[in-house]
């Protein structure tokens, strides 16, 4: 970040810490449908504001992922109870738009008088009362880190261990293009104050159920590649997740076996969920091609070379319109 960046994200941790100082309860949220950074930024901050004292729910609709469960102090991420937490300030992170943490996480956080919204998304509008959004972020996880180390708070294990879960896994393991030299010297200070590095990535990477494995066979046996080689997609139909009784996470990090194929510039996951909706997740490596751009015009949003859509079915009709937007942004 440049000079003036650096300092209005000081300003926004200064404004934050007024918050943590004037109030004692929150509610940490996150999105529909979590992934590492979702979880690892919330049980992160969680046990910094509980060494704090204060009294912490952390929230997810969709609770927590079973490829989550290894991360000490994940077990307080609990699903929404039926009426409003009697709480003073909700915080949302990594969510792009307020909507995405579903209505009945929204109904749990409804008495909050503050809002803070902290996320790295290009699309997010700014919903919160104090936004502290860091578009350059390679993850939430590590402004969740910035943040923690400018206010001087406390960083117990479980803070440490799950902001490393949060950036390893938002930057594909330190491997995307967004990741920066602050990233590696983030991972360099867990380590130094008691990271089991080797442990930890083991259990995020090399730990999956075997249901996953059957799940790759069928996704190949669905996988196109464009006549030019530039676009990849394959797709999961629900009857596939019943027949295979999937989780929302099996398919976390999948797409980036196409996405790894020489000569693929956008590879595209299409997944029907039972709703009748389709999940679109798109993954670049060309920087010339923004699938946030192409997102946004179906009511989906991201990053540059990672965005994703909720549109409405049949997955045939949805993966048209998609691929011929995308082929019009590969080719311009």
């Amino acid at each position: 970040m440049c000079g003036n960046e650096n300092h209005k994200l000081a300003e926004l941790f200064a404004e934050f810490s007024d918050v943590v100082a004037g109030h004692s309860s929150f509610v940490i949220m996150s999105h529909i449908r979590p992934d590492g950074d979702a979880i690892g930024s919330q049980v992160a901050l969680g046990f910094a504001l509980m060494a704090l004292g204060k009294t912490v729910y952390m929230v997810n609709q969709d609770r927590l992922p079973e490829s989550m469960t290894f991360m000490t102090g994940s077990e307080k991420v609990m699903t929404p109870p039926a009426e409003p937490l009697d709480i003073e300030v909700a915080i949302a992170l990594d969510t792009a738009t307020k909507q995405r943490l579903g209505e009945s996480a929204l109904l749990a956080a409804s008495k909050a008088k503050f809002w803070v919204n902290i996320d790295h998304h290009i699309s997010n509008p700014a919903y919160g009362d104090l936004n502290i959004i860091d578009v350059a972020s390679p993850a939430t996880g590590q402004i969740v880190y910035q943040l923690i180390r400018f206010l001087d708070m406390p960083f117990p294990a479980e803070t440490r261990d799950a902001i490393y879960v949060a950036v390893s896994t938002d930057t594909g393991s330190f491997q995307y293009g967004s990741t920066t030299a602050a990233t590696y010297e983030l991972g360099a200070d867990l380590i130094r104050r008691g990271l089991d590095v080797g442990k930890i990535n083991a259990d995020i990477y090399n730990n999956h159920p075997f249901r996953r494995v059957e799940l790759i066979r069928e996704l190949l046996n669905t996988l196109e590649l464009s006549t030019d080689g530039k676009l990849a997609n394959w797709q999961l139909h629900n009857a596939v997740r019943l027949k295979l009784d999937l989780q929302p996470d099996d398919s976390e990090g999948l797409i980036d076996m196409i996405r790894a194929v020489k000569g693929v510039k956008v590879a595209v996951f299409f997944e029907e969920l039972e709703v009748g909706e389709i999940r679109v997740s798109m993954r670049s490596k060309d920087i010339s091609v923004n699938v946030c751009d192409v997102a946004l015009k179906f009511g989906g949003g991201g990053h540059a070379l990672a965005a994703g859509i909720r549109m409405s079915g049949p997955l045939e009709d949805a993966k048209a319109k998609v691929l011929a937007a995308l082929s019009e942004a590969i080719n311009n």
